[in-house]
């Protein structure tokens, strides 16, 4: 308090100077000299010491940040009503954000600690996608989903919260696979998810996943959820996987428009060609209605067009229609006894199915409060009378009726009566 340094303090300030130099002036400058470093060092990477290299612009064009984030859109689409049916609040994840980055901007951009739920493609796709929570955002998350009104927010997150947001996400990303499967024309499946818990600051990226010591491409939504939530929910690719998603949907979307696109006409036959098979050339004095007639100012031509009643025989269409082979329809004949024969070999086919045949004897109705009276020896009068017919069923239907006899030490039913 009085300005003066104690023999500690004094000691502390020696053991940190460089004193191998030549006097106080050299020894106290090297402590100066390694500070900006250590700070560098801090800043990029936290104690790690890991330190990103500059984000790589051209590693994706315009065209693929656009279909990436069309796949997000749909994806995270199809997440939001999964989320719904978790939690029973309204979700809404808006339109995505779609750009390059590395670990220095998911730690500038991102509340530290945070939960970071890697999901890897196993099916159709092969790549790891990460989506990164904050740490309040998957509490209130897992305090819905456990049946409370997401308030409960206080303390860390733990097993349970990491347990419960795990599935959340499996049966999110689940829809967001589906939703995939449908974009590409294949089955697309994922692992379950691993979600864990991270400060950021002290982790080594490499750790989480090796795609983020480099540059990635990062997906921005914003999330909100009632009036609990609003949030950002980040997604990060590998690039290599983030063009596989572009160039898969595109190649699909050029063959279904290949597919969908009609058969070209075909083309008619050329004059020279008509000229050749000895077939009259059209007259255009036909469209005015004029059979036969020039149109006024127009030459006639050498041959004319045949008359009305002098229309050339069917046998010239195919010449006519362009070379088209037309063929008269043949149908198979329907001979009796065919449709027996083919239901007799099909119901030889099932008759070793085994079926469930029941005996019931009775039914009747009773209240709950004369069930929990039930006790050996208590009588249950039936709607049946005795000697009555019993019913038989196969597989719950009634099929038949019969008596009941005894066989040796068992009993057994004698059909009586056959029900159409």
């Amino acid at each position: 308090m009085d300005g003066m340094l104690s023999q500690d303090e004094i000691n502390a300030l020696l053991a940190g100077m460089d004193t191998s130099g030549g006097g106080d002036a050299g020894g106290g400058d090297a402590p100066a000299a390694d500070a900006p470093a250590a700070d560098a060092s801090t800043a990029s990477g936290g104690g790690s010491g890991f330190v990103p290299g500059e984000i790589d612009e051209s590693l994706l064009t315009d065209d693929e940040k656009d279909a990436i984030g069309e796949v997000a859109n749909i994806s995270m689409g199809s997440s939001a009503t999964t989320l719904y049916s978790l939690v029973n609040q309204k979700v809404n994840i808006t339109t995505p954000q779609v750009e390059l980055a590395n670990w220095n901007t998911v730690l500038n951009n991102y509340e530290k600690p945070c939960v970071f739920i890697q999901i890897k493609y196993t099916v159709g796709l092969e790549g790891t996608n990460i989506l990164i929570l904050k740490e309040r955002d998957v509490m209130v998350i897992t305090d819905l989903m456990m049946g409370g009104d997401g308030t409960n927010t206080e303390g860390e997150v733990g097993e349970l919260q990491l347990s419960a947001i795990s599935e959340a996400m499996n049966q999110m990303m689940g829809a967001a696979a589906t939703s995939l499967s449908t974009m590409t024309g294949q089955k697309v499946d994922i692992s379950p998810p691993i979600a864990t818990l991270l400060d950021m600051i002290d982790d080594d990226p490499s750790e989480i996943s090796d795609f983020l010591t480099g540059t990635f491409c990062r997906v921005t939504f914003k999330l909100q959820i009632g009036d609990l939530v609003d949030s950002t929910l980040m997604q990060l690719y590998p690039i290599d996987f983030a063009k596989s998603l572009k160039d898969t949907i595109t190649t699909d979307g050029a063959e279904e428009e290949a597919a969908s696109a009609p058969a070209p006409a075909p083309e008619a036959p050329a004059p020279s060609a008509a000229a050749e098979m000895g077939m009259p050339m059209p007259d255009m004095s036909m469209q005015q209605g004029q059979m036969g007639m020039p149109q006024m100012g127009m030459p006639q031509m050498g041959m004319g067009m045949p008359q009305m009643g002098m229309m050339q025989p069917m046998g010239m269409m195919p010449q006519m229609m362009g070379g088209m082979n037309v063929q008269p329809a043949q149908f198979q004949s329907f001979a009796p006894g065919n449709g027996a024969m083919a239901a007799g070999e099909n119901i030889g086919l099932i008759k070793d199915v085994p079926l469930e045949v029941t005996v019931e004897l009775g039914r009747t109705a009773k209240a709950i409060s004369d069930i929990l009276d039930f006790a050996p020896g208590t009588i249950i009068e039936l709607e049946k009378v005795a000697g009555e017919p019993v019913d038989v069923l196969v597989n719950g239907k009634f099929v038949a009726k019969g008596e009941v006899v005894v066989i040796e030490e068992s009993f057994g039913v004698r059909v009586t009566e056959i029900i159409q």
